[in-house]
């Protein structure tokens, strides 16, 4: 095998679903880059014997989909400090000495995206209220307090799960019950949908949103459907929306860079490549 020509892949149970392979194969094209990038399902009691075995066959890094992203973690020699506080690795880095450098670009993917979405908005202006404490909102609220915003509302339908992360976040979270937070949107400045209700397939969000305002930043991550009923009935009332592709989008640019060498810009083709 030509060790010259990096190869990369994404690692998880249904990969075959996944859009990774189709972006960064558009990117390779489009700066007329060597590499492959492929999808490999693994299962959870081979998933430490595969990441070893990787490095000799010549990928440089994977990225880890659902549900390896804890274990990933777990089996990494490096973490960066992102990916700690996360508690999940989706971006792993084969270095050279046979270590296995973890890092997690969520929290980055969302930002960027919020930031390319709605470049002129104040962040800090008021308070956040994030849906759903599972592992997308761990990177969320990490990136939401790292943007500056005051105070995050954190609801969870199980309300345990979202207290775990009020331990781990601290004093600007406030945890408030599932059947009460559309009571928290009247006084919030940013509304993030960090579960998959909503999502094409599964059960809609059923949170009563009469309290949205307009002006209020509007994001879901969820992006099948593209507008999910929250955000079409944000942009009714007239908030300002950000649809959840682009996430995805900016979560794959640090590891294409580093395992590619080029850092890859994400622009409307590439959107629409991923929406085809």
């Amino acid at each position: 095998m030509n060790a010259s020509i990096p190869l990369a892949a994404v690692l998880g149970t249904s990969t075959e679903v996944s859009k990774s392979p189709r972006l960064f194969q558009y990117w390779m094209r489009e700066y007329g880059l060597l590499g492959h990038y492929i999808p490999i399902n693994v299962e959870k009691a081979r998933l430490e014997q595969t990441l070893r075995t990787l490095p000799e066959l010549g990928f440089v890094g994977v990225n880890v989909t659902v549900p390896h992203k804890e274990l990933a973690l777990e089996i990494a020699d490096i973490v960066t400090d992102r990916a700690a506080i996360i508690g999940a690795a989706n971006t792993l880095i084969f270095r050279t000495d046979g270590k296995i450098h973890a890092d997690n670009t969520d929290g980055y993917g969302f930002t960027q995206n919020l930031v390319q979405g709605a470049p002129d908005f104040d962040f800090t202006a008021g308070p956040a209220v994030v849906l759903g404490a599972g592992g997308a909102s761990r990177a969320v609220i990490a990136a939401l307090l790292e943007m500056g915003v005051p105070k995050i509302f954190l609801s969870n339908r199980t309300r345990h799960r979202a207290e775990t992360l009020r331990t781990v976040f601290g004093a600007r979270i406030e945890v408030v019950e599932w059947v009460t937070v559309g009571n928290f949107l009247e006084q919030s400045n940013v509304v993030v949908n960090t579960t998959s209700l909503g999502m094409k397939g599964k059960t809609p969000l059923r949170v009563p949103l009469d309290g949205l305002r307009p002006g209020t930043l509007v994001t879901d991550i969820v992006y099948t459907p593209l507008e999910t009923d929250l955000l079409k009935t944000a942009r009714q009332v007239g908030c300002p929306t950000v649809d959840g592709v682009g996430m995805l989008l900016h979560q794959a640019v640090p590891g294409f860079e580093r395992w590619f060498g080029h850092r890859p810009e994400v622009t409307e083709d590439v959107r629409q490549v991923i929406l085809a």
